[in-house]
């Protein structure tokens, strides 16, 4: 009777005896295995399985040895086809009738549709490979293809590492300038003489080792898009021979005659605030205005930490990809980490930690003991601004009181912003004593 239950439950369930033998296998297992009953029974679990976790981490071996369960572990199998499949595994000891351990139980659920959802829900959540779905980042797409459709100068303002470069591509492969090149370049790594030569190109004998003609990055990306990035970094004189090809619109290549027309679309970035740098005499006026007709202000990380989930899932799927490794995800202790840490280095700086995290990490789930020093609390770091351990309830209370601090204590607004009812917003506002600016509301005396 027990048995023949057990064939009309959705997920998979068999167990084994103490020589880790299969005794039972229900229909659900054979469907997802695509292995018969008939086949499973008496055999070995690792040979039927072929668990990601059979060999090092097998959850029923870590049952039977500390009689504590193991929940929703997700791990993968390879099927009766040689396919990998996403499951999640709980396990728990078998006894008899007496209450002796004679073996261990497994029930295991099949994720691909779960993993469906969550490529569909990605791809939602991105917009040309840019990743995110907070407010900030919603704004920014519903931004882009207005600004793509036309074929004026843009200027992307914001940190290091939040991606400028992703933006400005994803301006060019929307725009109708898209069959042609985008052509980028870094003008701050580069001393004067050696980018006027990058960027406008050289005719033969204009100086001693020209030996034949070179085309510049405007001449390459002609009919295309330019990125000059870093430009809050190029010297006066620099900024002079660029202001005439914005308003131009020509260039001459270091040692020729004539003018060449520049047909591209140029985009200017810089982590700097350039208004600042004309008030301060650093940056010139007159360049300002023709690379600041249309503005984009991308935002830092730590203004849009909702992503970061996101952006885990979006980076430890790029690694499993080119590593050819099966990791899961990250702890509770590990989001927590990250979800307060600051990030200076924005974007590049996750996936710098995540690429860390995978040189350390032998298992399915990636631990605190894999991250950077700095994120273990092993050494002072200046980027932490946020109390250590992080409670999904404190995380809540963050995002609220960040929403209702960038609308100006407007609920509504913020509700609009977190996707969330305002009868809802106004319930946790409530629970979580928070005042209308978002700050915490400290009872009045007496």
């Amino acid at each position: 009777m027990g048995d023949d239950l057990f064939d009309y439950v959705p997920d998979g369930v068999f167990t084994v005896d103490a020589q880790w033998r299969v005794t039972f296998f229900n229909r659900a297992a054979e469907q997802i295995t695509g292995i018969k009953r008939s086949e499973a029974i008496g055999r070995p679990c690792c040979e039927v399985f072929r668990a990601s976790i059979c060999e090092s981490a097998c959850a029923l071996k870590q049952t039977l040895a500390t009689r504590r369960p193991v929940v929703n572990k997700v791990v993968y199998i390879v099927d009766a086809r040689g396919q990998r499949l996403p499951i999640s595994v709980s396990t728990a000891v078998l006894r008899n009738q007496r209450g002796e351990a004679v073996g261990g139980v497994e029930s295991f659920r099949d994720l691909r549709l779960v993993e469906d959802l969550r490529r569909l829900a990605e791809q939602q959540d991105s917009f040309s490979n840019i990743m995110g779905r907070s407010a900030p980042m919603r704004r920014l797409f519903e931004l882009l293809p207005v600004v793509a459709a036309s074929d004026s100068t843009v200027l992307i303002e914001g940190p290091s590492g939040a991606g400028k470069e992703l933006v400005a591509r994803a301006i060019h492969e929307l725009s109708p300038r898209k069959a042609r090149k985008f052509v980028a370049i870094n003008c701050g790594a580069l001393p004067d003489a050696l980018l006027e030569s990058e960027l406008f190109g050289y005719k033969a004998g204009a100086f001693t080792d020209a030996k034949k003609d070179k085309p510049g990055r405007f001449a390459l990306a002609q009919g295309g898009t330019v990125l000059l990035d870093e430009i809050g970094d190029i010297s006066p004189a620099m900024q002079t021979r660029l202001l005439r090809v914005l308003q131009e619109r020509v260039y001459e290549p270091l040692g020729a005659i004539d003018p060449v027309k520049a047909d591209l679309r140029v985009i200017a970035a810089t982590n700097k605030n350039l208004r600042e740098l004309v008030r301060k005499g650093v940056f010139r006026e007159d360049l300002f205005y023709r690379v600041n007709v249309v503005r984009v202000e991308l935002p830092s990380l730590r203004e849009r930490r909702e992503d970061i989930p996101l952006l885990l899932e979006h980076f430890i799927a790029r690694f499993n990809r080119l590593q050819g490794r099966d990791i899961a995800g990250v702890s509770d202790g590990v989001l927590a980490r990250l979800m307060e840490h600051d990030f200076p280095g924005n974007v590049r700086e996750l996936e710098n930690v995540i690429e860390h995290a995978f040189v350390l990490c032998r298992g399915a789930l990636i631990e605190e003991m894999h991250l950077p020093p700095h994120l273990r609390g092993e050494e002072d770091f200046p980027g932490a601004g946020l109390p250590r351990a992080l409670t999904l309830e404190a995380m809540e209370k963050l995002l609220i009181r960040n929403a209702l601090q960038r609308h100006s204590g407007n609920r509504a607004a913020a509700a609009r912003e977190l996707g969330i009812n305002a009868s809802t917003l106004f319930r946790k506002i409530r629970m979580q004593k928070l005042d209308q600016a978002g700050r915490n509301r400290h009872p009045r005396p007496g």
